[in-house]
């Protein structure tokens, strides 16, 4: 059974430039996959999975896998505090997002979730 998380593994788990910038893109956006996230930050995909596989050990984040892609959201059992920091940082700092955003949108035949077509 995995530790509750705290607030101390949190901010450690966030204080890299990498680790913040996708999870805060993913609490942006809902759930966003590996090609993505590599499209958004400009970083190799070894980096992003290496980041990623942090960020779950760490209870942060959980992946499902579609077919060949692998989607990665914000655990839903994170405690409420979680959520609400994650979200104010994101309405307060859309500046600080908005150049992994734009990448983002301007994307090329991003990979379609079923949870948005639900």
């Amino acid at each position: 059974m995995q530790e509750p998380l705290t607030p101390l593994a949190l901010f450690k788990c966030l204080a890299d430039e990498t680790r913040a910038r996708m999870t805060l893109l993913i609490a942006r956006e809902g759930e966003l996959c590996v090609c993505e996230l590599t499209c958004a930050l400009d970083v190799s995909q070894p980096k992003i999975s290496r980041h990623l596989a942090q960020l779950r050990e760490a209870g942060v984040l959980m992946d499902r896998r579609q077919g060949q892609w692998v989607y990665y959201r914000l655990r839903p059992s994170l405690p409420e505090w979680v959520g609400v920091m994650l979200k104010g940082i994101v309405d307060a700092n859309e500046e600080w997002l908005s150049t992994d955003a734009l990448r983002l949108a301007e994307m090329g035949e991003r990979p379609q979730s079923l949870t948005a077509c639900a």
